[in-house]
């Protein structure tokens, strides 16, 4: 994990040898020119010098990671890198930082002059003593770390302890019995039916999920029964460290010893492409099963199935991956992805290890409590429970030994060697992943466990980390995504939830995972969780560059003092009033910080000091009682995210417009929870000057005016744009503004008022990457009329996911235009419609997923034909006053992942118990109850008739 460090401290050093930095100190320093020069030519030696180590680290042998010394040296070198990284920070700021006007030019040209080259000085000679101590330590290496594999054979060594672990991690698994199989029959019997049909075609299989699920176990049981049935089979372990030609000669060898007793006597002295042709030559006329288990990349498979013949033979090959992409090379029906056990089945399978000789494998009654306890921990993973099981059968079977077992059980994965192969499965995974995301995954076990992350949110505080590099033409936020995308891929992340059109929404990671990554924080230093309880922070002075607050307390302005260096805070709790100190004290001592997340904290003031946190990346004050902001936050240059979302600001500071850097603003005050009154929001005024913010992708709200509204054609790389208070006569301007930002995908627009018309033809076509369109007020005939936008079959409308109209008091019943999007997965009518009957026909809205209609007052009819919103999994129908019999033809679309109906009277939720759909699954809530508590809420209560 050093190599990360590293890495980070690398990207630092070019961004103050890159072409601003340099000319902001040319210019401030021109009369220190020769001090100048010395300091950052330095700084070049240290940078390439720092490359080579994290390429040395990088490709070191793993073997080393429990040599004592070798860690020694490693982490002498992650703190060097800190070191390092410190020093650029001082030089950044005394680079950019801007000193006091208010200052007499005496005192400026003079003190002030002095202190300046007395801080370079200091600078240029840190940096020397940075320069020495990096040659030194490798120097040290030399003399007293003896490592494995050093020499000229470390890479290929490295590679075979790999190869070599892995095949001994995979015998264990093979070499479970059935009685260590439960909660698999059903994939066992879909896995043998696949391998034993008739068809003659040859058929890939592969066996997909999280290390320790059992993968291979499930692939072994099904290759013991099932591999007399063919002519010759092989099982080979591959590993991400594979070698091309020795899997090649270990298939040649096993096939060959169990179909012919042909001899390869020159097998060592073929290539690759030698033996290649030969095994073509062996398997042209033989029905083979080949098990290919550990796959890690797609590759692999290229390069062996380059090897196999299609021989329409019937043969099968059988593959176990962590891999989405490489499970996605079979066919969608010869693909099994493996899930965490059921409570049920994991209390059995617990049993039966840890309990082997009691009849019936069952525990005392008074254990039993004690013993779920134990087994919830495992989160259904079978390596997991069946090594705790065999942990619990060799200790005493007492309620204090249990009790001490369950209490220790994540001290006891980190430490144990009894289950070092637990470890060792799950820390394959991220010895495998490529550097740049080994932070990005240990960022997402500072958060607690089972803590949903949400996909928008942690990729903004990666960008903010440093974490994310620029790659060709696609902004930091699609490669961060790209990033996420793959640790899911990879099963280091546990997919919860996607949006309605595809992308990642939530996540988590799995608490087996969690702990080993928990582990490999607190040894890299790379970040560190507050909950409240440890102790130890009233006297340890901590060296992590990241604190993750769980849980406030008292003590937590002391927790934040002690900890040294930090360069991000995110406070997950809000729970107490104090905690608004948080903000001050991180303003006051922490000057090198990167990320500050405090959404939800009762904060009233920003201090003036926050304008000394030059190198501020993020600020996050969601739902925070701030109004206004300080002058001095336009001292924030480096800023990508300014974060006020529901918050109470009023307005921004006029030196908003000088934080060029801004990619992300949010700034939005919420006036109606219940989002009933028309303006339920409201946004923020820009001064003048919004067009030089030219790197904003999110603008979330803008009260529109005249200036404003012209400038906005400027922003050319914005993604997410809301607006309010847009008058008629803005119209014409921002469809010309609109029109010119080639990236938007989502987009918002609020009228001035409910009477006020938007005249958005001139929107024509549409943004051809706009996914979301949102639009409040009253809507002009046009924009739903067949010249529309929306509807032309070149225009962007046919990209459309999502679509939300409010206030729009159409009386032409809008479904017939609509339904033209094809693409459409959300549909949302809030007081959007007047008339009396909407009529969802055959083959409409085919991919839509979610439908709510809101205060749809004159509705009285809904009639849904079947064939009609084929794909639909959520319906949501609100405050419909008038409508007295339940939706016809509902029952076409059930059943429904959620089906509600809200505010209803007592006489139509008596229609909906002895309707078709009275004996399914839905919720409501009656009218009464909202009259009763309107500030409250909805008391929702759910029908399972």
């Amino acid at each position: 994990m050093a190599e990360a460090v590293i890495l980070l401290a690398v990207k630092k050093i070019g961004v103050a040898l890159g072409n601003d930095a340099i000319n902001q100190a040319t210019s401030k320093f021109k009369k220190f020119v020769t001090q100048l020069t010395e300091l950052q030519g330095s700084m070049g030696r240290i940078k390439r010098e720092l490359r080579l180590i994290h390429q040395f680290l990088s490709r070191m042998d793993v073997r080393n990671r429990n040599n004592e010394t070798y860690e020694i040296w490693v982490e002498e070198a992650r703190m060097m890198a800190h070191g390092i990284e410190d020093i650029v920070d001082e030089y950044l700021q005394l680079v950019t930082h801007k000193h006091d006007t208010r200052w007499s030019t005496y005192v400026k040209k003079g003190f002030m002059r002095a202190n300046i080259l007395l801080s370079l000085n200091k600078i240029a000679s840190a940096s020397k003593d940075a320069e020495t101590n990096l040659v030194h330590l490798f120097q040290a290496k030399d003399r007293w770390v003896l490592m494995e594999g050093s020499g000229s054979t470390t890479s290929n060594d490295s590679s075979n302890y790999i190869v070599e672990r892995s095949q001994h991690l995979a015998s264990i698994s093979r070499s479970l019995g059935e009685e260590d199989l439960v909660g698999v029959n059903r994939n066992r019997e879909k896995l043998e039916e696949w391998l034993s049909d008739e068809s003659s075609e040859c058929s890939m299989i592969t066996l997909h999920g999280m290390g320790g699920l059992g993968k291979t176990a499930l692939a072994a049981n099904a290759y013991r029964r099932e591999k007399e049935k063919f002519q010759c089979h092989a099982w080979v372990s591959i590993s991400q460290s594979y070698s091309i030609k020795d899997v090649l000669k270990c298939l040649i060898t096993e096939l060959s010893s169990n179909a012919e007793k042909r001899t390869w006597d020159n097998i060592n002295n073929m290539d690759t492409e030698g033996l290649r042709e030969e095994l073509k030559r062996f398997l042209t006329h033989k029905k083979c099963l080949i098990v290919l288990d550990d796959v890690w990349t797609s590759e692999a498979i290229n390069d062996l199935l380059g090897s196999l013949v299609c021989n329409l033979k019937g043969s099968r090959i059988l593959v176990t991956t962590r891999v989405n992409d490489v499970a996605h090379l079979a066919f969608p029906n010869r693909r099994i992805t493996l899930e965490p056990l059921y409570e049920k089945e994991s209390h059995e399978l617990f049993c039966r290890t840890a309990f082997p000789r009691d009849s019936n494998h069952e525990c005392a009654a008074e254990l039993s409590h004690l013993i779920d306890q134990i087994v919830s921990k495992c989160k259904g993973v079978p390596l997991a429970i069946v090594s705790v099981g065999r942990l619990v059968f060799v200790r005493d079977k007492t309620k204090e030994e249990l009790r001490r077992i369950h209490d220790q059980l994540d001290w006891e994965l980190v430490n144990n060697p009894s289950l070092e192969h637990v470890r060792s499965i799950l820390y394959l995974s991220y010895i495998y992943l490529p550097t740049q995301l080994k932070s990005c995954f240990l960022y997402c076990s500072l958060f607690p466990e089972d803590h949903l992350l949400k996909r928008k949110a942690l990729i903004r505080w990666w960008i903010a980390e440093g974490f994310i590099s620029n790659r060709g033409r696609s902004t930091m936020e699609e490669v961060a995504e790209g990033y996420l995308q793959e640790l899911v891929n990879r099963n280091m992340l546990q997919l919860i939830d996607r949006n309605s059109f595809g992308r990642i929404k939530s996540f988590r990671m799995h608490d087996i995972m969690h702990e080993l990554a928990v582990d490999l924080c607190q040894r890299e230093c790379f970040g560190v969780a507050y909950n409240g309880n440890d102790r130890h922070w009233e006297y340890e002075d901590r060296n992590e560059r990241r604190l993750v607050i769980h849980k406030l307390s008292k003590d937590i302005d002391q927790a934040i003092s002690c900890t040294l260096s930090l360069r991000s805070v995110i406070v997950l709790d809000n729970s107490m009033a104090s905690s608004s100190s948080i903000l001050r004290i991180v303003a006051d001592k922490c000057r090198y910080m990167s990320v500050l997340e405090l959404s939800g904290l009762p904060i009233n003031m920003v201090p003036d000091a926050i304008g000394d946190l030059f190198n501020l990346h993020h600020l996050g004050l969601r739902g925070s009682n701030i109004k206004l902001l300080p002058k001095s936050i336009e001292k924030l240059t480096n800023l990508l995210t300014l974060d006020l979302f529901r918050s109470g600001i009023q307005e921004l500071p006029r030196g908003i417009v000088k934080l060029k850097k801004l990619r992300h603003l949010f700034a939005e005050k919420q006036n109606d929870r219940h989002r009933r009154l028309f303006r339920w929001c409201t946004g923020v005024s820009i001064p003048k000057g919004l067009e030089n913010l030219t790197n904003l992708q999110s603008l979330q709200a803008l009260e529109s005016q005249d200036e404003s509204i012209r400038c906005l054609g400027e922003l050319r790389q914005m993604r997410g744009l809301r607006l309010w208070n847009v008058k008629a006569n803005h119209c014409e301007y921002l469809c010309e503004s609109l029109l010119r930002m080639k990236f938007l995908s989502y987009l918002s627009i609020t009228a001035s008022d409910e009477d006020d018309v938007l005249h958005l033809d001139g929107l024509n076509p549409l943004p051809p990457s706009l996914h979301k369109l949102r639009l409040s007020g009253r809507l002009a005939d046009s924009m739903l009329g067949a010249e529309s936008p929306l509807f032309q079959a070149d225009a962007g409308g046919q990209n459309l996911y999502s679509l939300r109209l409010f206030w729009s008091q159409l009386r032409k019943d809008p479904l017939p235009s609509l339904s033209r999007l094809l693409n459409l997965t959300e549909l949302h009518f809030t007081r959007a419609y007047s008339g009396d009957k909407l009529v969802f026909l055959t083959g409409w809205f085919p991919k839509l997923k979610i439908l709510r209609l809101r205060d749809l007052p004159n509705l009285k009819r809904m009639e849904i034909q079947q064939g009609a919103m084929a794909s639909l999994e959520r319906l949501r129908l609100i405050n419909l006053s008038s409508m007295e019999e339940v939706p016809l033809g509902i029952e076409f679309i059930m059943p429904l992942k959620y089906l509600s109906f809200e505010e209803i009277t007592l006489d139509f939720l008596q229609s909906l118990r002895q309707s078709k759909i009275g004996n399914m699954r839905w919720w409501h809530t009656l009218q009464q109850e909202i009259d009763m508590e309107p500030t409250v809420g909805l008391g929702r209560r759910m029908s399972c008739f």
